[in-house]
């Protein structure tokens, strides 16, 4: 057996590491599965066999491909996957991240807009690689059962996807406080989140209803994934979940 190699964000391949996200690429993206690594002393071991043998994907017992593909001593089990593409519904809510920073935070929102059943998620003019290991690890295999699609713009977003939408930017300053009781009522909408750092420019404004999270002075801001958990926990409860 070859080892596997190191990811690079160029490469076309990357691995899901961890035995949940794991399974999930099996039972999720069957067809994008290359190969899967595992330890000897797994308890699940057999189970991840079985599955790879009826799905034909090749299954190594290998703690040095681990180590490779991961540069940590326990992972008791990894899956390698090609690269794919899937568009956004047009018909369902999205949530649309501009120029994210952070691979953790990342992955932590693809597992929580996933658990409050927005499976759409739109990545803005670069950043955070959500096909990096962190990410995928981060999301606990999340990534596996949304529909991820990238943008150069939010322009060109809107382009594709921005007849009747609602477009709901969400900024330190924005026009209108969001809490249970005011979350606007919409079929079809984008909440859209800025960087960590710097937020969204001052022209999203022009694209929507801006929407503020309201906190204390005592902070600058909230973490970016605690945002988008707010904001999709209270349009998803106000206005239904998605599929």
């Amino acid at each position: 057996m070859e080892l596997p190699k190191k990811y690079k964000r160029e490469s076309p391949f990357s691995y899901a590491l961890g035995p949940f996200p794991a399974f999930e690429l099996l039972n999720c993206r069957p067809r994008a599965a290359k190969a899967v690594y595992y330890r000897e002393d797994f308890t699940q071991r057999d189970k991840l066999i079985s599955l790879c043998e009826e799905l034909r994907v090749p299954c190594f017992c290998s703690q040095k491909a681990l180590l490779r593909i991961s540069q940590k001593e326990i992972c008791y089990a990894a899956g390698e996957f090609d690269k794919y593409s899937e568009a956004l519904r047009g018909d369902l809510p999205h949530v649309a991240l501009v120029h994210p920073g952070d691979m953790g935070n990342l992955g932590t929102i693809e597992r929580t807009i996933l658990g409050f059943g927005i499976k759409d998620l739109a990545i803005i003019g670069g950043g955070a690689d959500h096909w990096h290991p962190k990410a995928v690890r981060a999301s606990m295999g999340a990534l596996f059962r949304l529909r991820v699609q990238e943008f150069e713009s939010f322009p060109q977003y809107l382009g594709e996807f921005g007849n009747n939408r609602d477009v709901f930017p969400f900024m330190l300053d924005g026009g209108r406080v969001l809490t249970p009781g005011s979350c606007p009522k919409s079929s079809r909408y984008t909440l859209v989140f800025g960087n960590e750092a710097t937020g969204l420019p001052p022209e999203f404004r022009d694209y929507g209803q801006s929407l503020f999270i309201a906190q204390t002075e005592d902070v600058d801001s909230l973490n970016l994934a605690i945002a988008v958990s707010i904001g999709t926990y209270l349009f998803t409860q106000n206005n239904g979940g998605a599929n």
